[in-house]
């Protein structure tokens, strides 16, 4: 297979995991950790704020069934790229909007996609654009997490109504 990966940071990686899951042509979504200057950061370590690390997902995909700049269309339309180092309640640069790209080509796109995107938000982008360097996967209970704890409280107060609202904005690009 032809598969390929992009790395996104857009809030809290459950959030964005359970909505990527969803999409056809998504083969595979890990989440974990980029754009620090810990190695092997966990979880707790992230929360603190001081390792740099975003929260990401690591989402391979089958570019026969869905294009980088879609997969950069949905991003976009999930979190709000306007908030410095946060997504609704969640604060802290772990929760920055960023996109890691891993080619010239990824870039010149995330650059096209977010110039077309602006006109959608009344306040600038500040979705970082950074070279992927190294990515870490998350610890084993963070997969899936949506999914395994969906009575959980911030799986119903937070992750639940964006689901609901991605599969109602995007029915005909979903898994059967």
């Amino acid at each position: 297979m032809n598969y390929r990966t992009a790395t996104f940071g857009g809030g809290c990686f459950w959030c964005l995991e359970a909505i990527f899951k969803d999409l056809q042509g998504v083969v595979a979504v890990v989440p974990g950790y980029s754009g620090g200057h810990v190695e092997n950061p966990t979880y707790k370590q992230v929360c603190t704020d001081e390792t740099g690390h975003a929260e990401v997902l690591q989402i391979t995909y089958d570019p026969d069934v869905i294009g980088y700049r879609e997969l950069l269309e949905v991003f976009f339309s999930i979190h709000d790229p306007t908030t410095l180092n946060r997504q609704g309640g969640d604060i802290g640069s772990q929760y920055r909007s960023v996109i890691f790209y891993a080619t010239e080509e990824e870039k010149e796109t995330a650059k096209d996609v977010m110039t077309r995107m602006a006109d959608l938000w009344d306040d600038p982008i500040v979705t970082e654009l950074t070279e992927l360097s190294i990515f870490y996967p998350a610890e084993d209970y963070h997969h899936d997490y949506f999914a395994l704890n969906p009575q959980q409280g911030y799986c119903q107060m937070v992750i639940a109504p964006k689901v609901v609202k991605f599969r109602k904005e995007f029915q005909e690009r979903l898994k059967s």
